[in-house]
């Protein structure tokens, strides 16, 4: 790997006290807290009934949350809205939020939708139901629940804008990189001045984009809402919008930076000295000046590239700080370690994917071995950095083995891993072509005498007809073997065709790194894609760290089925559910089965027994037993249970499910302080 060896000890603290700064600057607030923030209790609670109407409906959060006028919905058993006023947080408290009740509640089952923006700036979402009086049935629509879900179009471009930003950035940084490390003759072509070009035009305008679709993502409003300046200022006051002010104004700093790099590396190279004649004493001094002049003449550049390498290296960590601080690394557990891992990740993933591009550039140039040589080097570091980093992003991100295929964040990780496999495949193959090239000159050095000798004895004998004879095959399809003549000519045409194709770097070995590099570019592409959808999507570790097992029973709707078939319900019927379990601890109960028992198991009030038995069939009792509902269609629940102990392993309660449709029920058993599982089952209700 190829880093400036001229950075000492004091340059480099010097270094680190300027990111420390940056991150002051971008990231300060980012505390531990679980990513994406999760609904940790409601006032009035989820299924309580209530003798009179209250006054507010509260909600409490398990981290900082951002509100907008709608995020808090009240809906009666008609469908009707009954919320008064916009909602807000609850006596300061940023991870609350309250909105106040319309007079004149009648009795029956109302629902609450709720949307909101975690602290890590993912918009989440849910509902629940209380009951005034006595629980009845609600009519409330599908639509009325959605309302955690963007618009289709929105959520189609705001992703995309996000993922342009990320290959804008890699092409800008990893670019600027491959210039300053590896080629910095390179700054004078027009390809590589249009692709530093690509790379800051378009992260600017993807930051722009996202900056405007923020407000539509997070409210679940159309595209017209994206040149609403209201919606604008809103989002600058949110931690994500603070990050894209911020980039913003790196890409101020950019431009300049990118002036003076193509400015300073892109002058004319000193000409070379030609060695003076052996006779003349002057002309031997007169070398000696010349030379002293010219390396006069590197040192200004040297010192000027080892510059712009500083300033470059800050704004790429600067730039990297406006991902990481508004993303997974700012929440969650050991933030302090993450976000600079974080940053260093998005910085090598840069090096590695930019270069690629600005190293297709230079093969098409033709760039030396000794250029592919230092970008070998420098993408071999970048891969050692994104390996450590990556490994620690998905152990903090996973949180467990059973993640990696249970939860879609554990999938996508999969796919972005098996992406990168097939890269360092490709990497693999274009070091072998790299080795090839090296003998470049050896192989030309074969040819051109070849063409001479043809060129000499047109008629094919002597030289000439030897190395006529070694010509390929295709190239004499349909001659005359016995005519030295038209032997010679085609001769000739394949020696003045390689000679051609040597002259414009185009050797066999220059077109197989360039293939080799080509497919690495395209699945970088992937790469990026998979790196944005993780980006948006709520780690593995949510699932065991929110309350009420929430996150658990949510998990069913990216596809799981829970094993038997979803059983048929008919209003006024009791339904039985048979959930296995094992905690995988030692104590007795530890394992044994949980029997959800429902009636009449329709839309409405439903009355609940749960029981759970051991291996033996008899009762266990357990520190902590919880039951949910949750309609993942509809984007409603988890609605857990309130549960009431009926002795050892049996439980009563109340479940309230507003609507039909195919249910998941959770049953979340802890066995001891360690040793704990959720159970899952669909349950198809109307």
């Amino acid at each position: 790997m190829l880093i400036a060896p001229r950075l000492t000890g004091r340059r480099i603290a010097g270094l680190i006290g300027v990111l420390g700064a940056v991150l002051a600057l971008l990231l300060a607030g980012a505390g531990p807290a679980a990513a994406h923030a999760a609904l940790q209790s409601s006032d009035p609670a989820q299924g309580a009934v209530l003798p009179t109407a209250p006054q507010s409906v509260t909600l409490t959060f398990s981290e900082a949350v951002s509100l907008s006028p709608d995020s808090v919905r009240v809906l009666d058993p008609a469908g009707k809205a009954v919320d008064a006023g916009a909602p807000a947080h609850a006596d300061g408290k940023d991870n609350t939020a309250r909105v106040a009740l319309g007079t004149g509640l009648a009795n029956g089952t109302y629902t609450v939708a709720w949307r909101a923006v975690s602290e890590d700036s993912h918009p989440i979402g849910g509902a629940f139901v209380f009951s005034i009086g006595a629980p009845s049935a609600t009519t409330v629509s599908a639509t009325a629940l959605q309302n955690a879900d963007a618009d289709g179009l929105v959520a189609a471009l705001y992703g995309t804008g996000r993922a342009v930003a990320y290959g804008a950035f890699a092409l800008l940084a990893g670019a600027a990189g491959f210039v300053l490390l590896c080629w910095p003759a390179g700054a004078a072509r027009r390809p590589v001045q249009r692709l530093l070009m690509s790379g800051w035009v378009a992260l600017l305008v993807s930051t722009v984009a996202v900056l405007m679709l923020r407000g539509p993502y997070e409210r679940g409003s159309g595209i017209g809402k994206a040149f609403d300046l209201s919606l604008i200022r809103s989002t600058l006051d949110e931690r994500i919008g603070t990050a894209l002010a911020a980039r913003l104004l790196l890409l101020a700093a950019s431009g300049v930076f990118l002036s003076l790099l193509v400015g300073q590396l892109g002058q004319p190279a000193a000409r070379p000295v030609e060695a003076a004649s052996a006779g003349g004493e002057g002309d031997r001094e007169e070398a000696e000046l010349r030379e002293l002049e010219r390396r006069a003449a590197e040192r200004p550049q040297r010192d000027a590239r080892l510059g712009l390498g500083v300033a470059g290296l800050v704004l790429a960590v600067a730039l990297s700080a406006t991902w990481a601080g508004a993303d997974h690394a700012s929440v969650g557990i050991q933030v302090w370690l993450a976000l600079p891992l974080g940053m260093l990740h998005l910085v090598a993933m840069a090096l590695w994917l930019g270069g690629l591009a600005a190293m297709l550039i230079g093969l098409r140039e033709g760039i030396g071995a000794d250029v592919a040589d230092r970008f070998s080097k420098l993408a071999f570091g970048a891969v050692l950095v994104l390996a450590g980093t990556g490994v620690y992003q998905s152990w903090r991100g996973l949180g467990g083995w059973g993640a990696l295929t249970g939860t879609d964040y554990g999938r996508l990780l999969l796919v972005k891993t098996g992406c990168v496999l097939v890269m360092l495949g490709a990497a693999w193959l274009s070091r072998g072509w790299l080795a090839r090239l090296r003998a470049t000159p050896e192989e030309a050095a074969e040819v051109v005498p070849a063409a001479v000798a043809v060129a000499a004895d047109p008629v094919g004998g002597g030289t000439g007809a030897d190395t006529s004879g070694t010509t390929d095959t295709t190239d004499t399809a349909g001659a005359d073997s016995d005519d030295p003549v038209r032997r010679a000519q085609l001769a000739r045409q394949r020696a003045a065709r390689e000679s051609a194709d040597r002259a414009r770097g185009l050797t066999p070995a220059r077109a197989g790194l360039r293939r080799s590099v080509l497919i690495e570019a395209a699945v970088a592409v992937a790469v990026l894609v998979a790196t944005t959808l993780l980006t948006n999507t709520p780690p593995g570790r949510v699932a065991g760290e929110i309350e009420a097992g929430a996150a658990n029973a949510t998990a069913p709707a990216a596809g799981a089925t829970g094993g038997a078939p979803d059983p048929q319900t008919v209003p006024g019927r009791t339904v039985e559910l048979k959930l296995p379990y094992d905690t995988k601890g030692r104590t007795p109960n530890a394992k044994g089965t949980a029997t959800v028992t429902l009636n009449p198991a329709g839309t409405g009030s439903n009355e609940v027994h749960l029981k759970l038995d051991g291996t033996d069939g008899q009762p266990v009792e357990v520190p902590e037993v919880e039951l949910a509902f949750t309609l993942p269609d509809r984007d409603l629940g988890p609605l857990t249970v309130p549960l009431t102990a009926e002795g050892t392993g049996r439980w009563t309660g109340t479940a309230q499910l507003p609507l039909a449709g195919n249910w998941v029920v959770s049953v979340v058993v802890r066995s001891s302080d360690i040793d704990q599982t959720t159970e899952i089952k669909q349950l198809k209700i109307g």
